[in-house]
């Protein structure tokens, strides 16, 4: 498909996303996308939600109610929205997403960024392992279907959801102050923190979305059209998240067991129990993978980031780390909201 260019298209022509529609805009990451969108003040912010939904919105948000199985009652929510963000939990039915993307089709949605949400979906050795197998699955559906066009938020693990999930994920017991490190805990890794996610797409669609003409170098949202947006609040190892957890909490290594298990070993359990029906085997696997010394989960190394190209601001880590244990404190805290 040739280039398109503002400078060619009809009189009236507006080469900026306005129109933005949320599945899961009331959930852990839909919310930071809504509220980060709508402070540019330059987008309309439709949450898509059940009739039944509980959520509590983000104000300034419009909402449509939809039924999931109804596809006629998805394509009208989605008619006229330029861009589709889907957020889902872990316990959304397995097809639902399939079924967004082909209503956002029928409806004319020019992008998707889908529930992806991870590390680097063009890295064949991850997706070979089958653990983002639906990943690759979904941003082929989205092709296959012909009208939309998906842009993947490569971010890594989300970090103070992950941090504050404890020994599954990242190896922190935090009851019983014990670290488990994967290999010599030194491997670095891409993560994102919930914040950084939100203002990374807002960054994405306040650019242009097509350039003026073929002499416009400025990034706009074209670019990412079937490819990842590689963005990143941190590149650390877990050795750097305990001398954080330390900074914040004041303690030292003397306060914690410190062990280490040979990361191959703890990812091949973690799936052997998975497929013994042991769901903290998945956390386990898919976490312990990423951190294989191989670099496979530094796409900051081997891809670089675009977190400048959308104007992302720095993140500190000790300040999602104090998140993440305040999370863990909350009354009431629900990690799978």
């Amino acid at each position: 498909m040739s280039q398109k260019y503002a400078s060619e298209q009809p009189a009236g022509f507006n080469n900026h996303i306005q129109k933005v529609a949320i599945v899961g805009a009331g959930g852990n990451i839909g919310k930071h996308f809504a509220e980060e969108l709508i402070k540019t003040g330059k987008h309309t912010v439709t949450a898509l939600t059940r009739v039944d939904s509980k959520n509590t919105l983000p104000k300034g948000v419009k909402i449509a109610q939809v039924n999931y199985d109804d596809e006629k009652s998805l394509v009208s929510a989605l008619s006229g929205q330029q861009f589709l963000v889907i957020t889902l939990g872990v316990f959304a039915p397995p097809d639902t997403q399939l079924k967004i993307v082909k209503a956002a089709g029928k409806a004319g949605v020019p992008y998707i960024m889908p529930n992806v949400f991870g590390y680097d979906i063009t890295n064949e050795k991850l997706s070979e392992e089958y653990l983002y197998a639906n990943d690759i699955k979904i941003c082929d559906d989205i092709q296959s279907v012909g009208v939309s066009s998906y842009v993947a938020m490569c971010c890594g693990f989300w970090y103070e959801w992950s941090l504050a999930l404890g020994r599954d994920t990242f190896g922190f017991d935090f009851k019983d102050k014990k670290v488990t490190l994967f290999d010599d805990g030194e491997t670095a890794v891409n993560v994102s923190t919930w914040g950084n996610c939100g203002r990374a797409l807002a960054g994405l669609l306040s650019l242009k979305e097509i350039p003026h003409d073929a002499q416009d170098a400025s990034p706009t949202v074209s670019q990412w059209k079937n490819k990842p947006l590689y963005i990143s609040s941190f590149r650390v190892s877990q050795r750097d998240m305990l001398d954080s957890v330390n900074r914040v909490q004041g303690t030292t290594d003397r306060d914690w067991e410190i062990v280490s298990e040979p990361s191959i070993e703890r990812y091949q359990r973690g799936i052997e129990d998975m497929k013994k029906g042991d769901q903290t085997g998945f956390s386990r696997g898919m976490y312990t993978r990423v951190f294989f010394q191989n670099g496979d989960s530094d796409f900051e190394s081997s891809k670089g980031l675009q977190n400048a190209l959308i104007g992302l601001p720095d993140d500190s880590l000790d300040k999602a780390t104090k998140r993440a244990l305040k999370m863990m404190g909350e009354s009431g805290w629900n990690p799978y909201a």
